[in-house]
């Protein structure tokens, strides 16, 4: 079943490999999205250390930022 000589490519290893914390669920990212976009829009500088460690370790998380961002953006469709 486990195969040590099966290479994983170094985008895997990385997302296995994250430091997620701090921690912030699925639940948690979600409640906060909408406000989170909305800063960042404002502010491209702003910084939420969660927020972006969470959305860079979740895709189906940043998928949902981006396409918000988009939607907002008027680039959805």
């Amino acid at each position: 079943m486990t195969d040590p000589s099966v290479n994983l490519p170094a985008a895997i290893l990385d997302s296995l490999l994250l430091d997620t914390s701090p921690y912030l669920s699925c639940d948690e990212c979600f409640d906060q999205l909408d406000i989170y976009v909305e800063r960042l829009r404002q502010d491209p500088t702003y910084r939420d250390v969660s927020m972006q460690v969470h959305l860079s370790a979740c895709a189906a998380c940043a998928e949902e930022a981006e396409a918000l961002m988009d939607l907002l953006s008027g680039r959805a469709g």
